[in-house]
C-alpha cells in the first residue's frame, strides 16, 4: 500500500455536493469526474470517470438521509477507487450516520456504529475524516486512523462576533448531561458560565425536562448539542429555560438532521435562532427565518491539505481550541 499518493483527487457522493464543491474550491481543485446513480432495480451505480492510479483520493460523503443509500454509495465509491489502484483513500464524512447506535441499550440490540465502521474499512478506506461524533469513543470502533474535527469553535466565533450579545449577558446550556463536556469547551471559548438541564427520557425521541442546574434568569441562553433530530430535546429545554426566566433562547448544533416534526417544533418554540453547520445539507423547504447555517468548508479543506501533505492535524485541533 502506498503511504502517500502522487497527487490529490477529490470526489463527491450525492449527499452533500454543495459542501464538496466548496471544499474543492478552497483547495483549488475541481471535483473528480464520477457518475453516481441508480440502476432500474434500485441498486446503486458508480462510475469513476478519470484515472486515479497512485492518487491520494478523498471521498466527501455525509451518511445522512437517506442514510442507507448514502452509506452504500460511499462503500461502492470506495471499492471502485480501490480497484482502480488509488494510492490512499480517505472517507471524508462530515456527518457519520448510525453514530447513536454505539452500544447495546437493551438485550439483543445491534451495535450498528461498529458494523458501519467495519464496512468502511473492508470497502478499502485507509482513513476517516469526520466532525463531532455523537460519542468521541467511536474513534475506537475503526481499525484505521480517524481524524476527528470539532464544530463548536465555528459556532462560538459566530456568537463572539455579534454586536447584539456580550459575554456578561450570555450563558451556555447543556440540554442533557451527555452534552456537558461539549458545552464546557464552548463556554470556555467565550468565557461565559454554563448551566445544565437534567432530564429523563422515558422512550426513544421523547424527553421530559426535570430540573435546571445553574442561573439562567435574565440571560441569553445558548443551548449547545451535537445533533438536532426531531427537536424534542431542544424544544423541551427551550420551554424550560423560558419558564426559568431566560431573556432570549438560542440553540446550536453541528448536525441538523431535522427529521419528522422537527421544523414544526422549532417554529412553535420560544427559540429566537437555531445555528447549525452544513455537515448535512438543509433543504430550502426546511429553511426558516430561525435557522442560520454556517459552513465547515474551510476547516475540512485545511484538514484534507494537511492529510495529503503528511502534516500534523493536532496543530489544527490546537488552533480550534485557541
Amino acid at each position: 500500500m502506498n503511504l502517500h499518493g502522487k497527487d490529490i483527487r477529490i470526489f463527491a457522493g450525492s449527499s452533500n455536493k454543495e459542501l464538496a464543491g466548496e471544499i474543492a474550491q478552497k483547495i483549488g481543485l475541481p471535483l473528480g469526474a464520477a457518475t453516481v446513480g441508480k440502476f432500474s432495480d434500485g441498486e446503486t451505480m458508480v462510475n469513476i470517470g478519470e484515472p486515479v492510479r497512485g492518487s491520494d483520493v478523498f471521498i466527501i460523503q455525509s451518511t445522512c438521509h437517506p442514510v442507507n443509500d448514502n452509506t452504500i454509495e460511499l462503500l461502492i465509491m470506495t471499492d471502485a477507487l480501490k480497484r482502480a489502484s488509488a494510492g490512499r483513500i480517505t472517507a471524508v464524512m462530515p456527518y457519520y450516520g448510525y453514530a447513536r447506535q454505539d452500544r447495546k441499550a437493551k438485550s439483543r440490540d445491534p451495535i450498528s456504529a461498529k458494523l458501519v465502521a467495519n464496512l468502511i474499512t473492508v470497502a478499502g478506506a485507509d482513513r476517516v475524516l469526520t466532525m463531532d461524533f455523537h460519542a468521541p469513543q467511536l474513534q475506537g470502533f475503526f481499525d484505521i486512523p480517524v481524524d476527528h474535527l470539532m464544530g463548536y469553535p465555528i459556532i462560538a466565533r459566530h456568537f463572539a462576533s455579534r454586536n447584539d450579545m456580550n459575554a456578561g449577558e450570555m450563558t451556555v446550556v447543556a440540554p442533557d448531561v451527555g452534552s456537558v463536556a461539549r458545552c464546557r469547551r464552548f463556554a470556555h471559548r467565550l468565557n461565559i458560565p454554563i448551566a445544565i438541564i437534567d432530564k429523563r427520557r422515558p422512550k426513544a425521541n421523547v424527553s421530559e425536562i426535570m430540573n435546571i442546574i445553574g442561573d439562567v434568569k435574565g440571560k441569553k441562553a445558548i443551548l449547545v448539542d451535537d445533533i438536532i433530530d426531531t427537536a424534542g430535546t431542544i424544544v423541551n429545554a427551550a420551554n424550560a429555560l423560558k419558564e426559568a426566566g431566560a431573556a432570549e433562547i438560542y440553540a446550536t448544533c453541528t448536525h441538523a438532521v431535522l427529521s419528522g416534526p422537527a421544523m414544526e417544533r422549532l417554529e412553535a418554540s420560544p427559540l429566537k435562532e437555531v445555528v447549525v453547520l452544513n455537515t448535512i445539507p438543509v433543504p430550502a423547504a426546511k429553511m426558516t427565518g430561525k435557522i442560520t447555517v454556517l459552513s465547515v468548508g474551510s476547516i475540512f479543506a485545511e484538514a484534507i491539505e494537511r492529510i495529503y501533505g503528511d502534516m500534523s492535524l493536532s496543530s489544527l485541533f490546537t488552533q480550534q481550541d485557541e
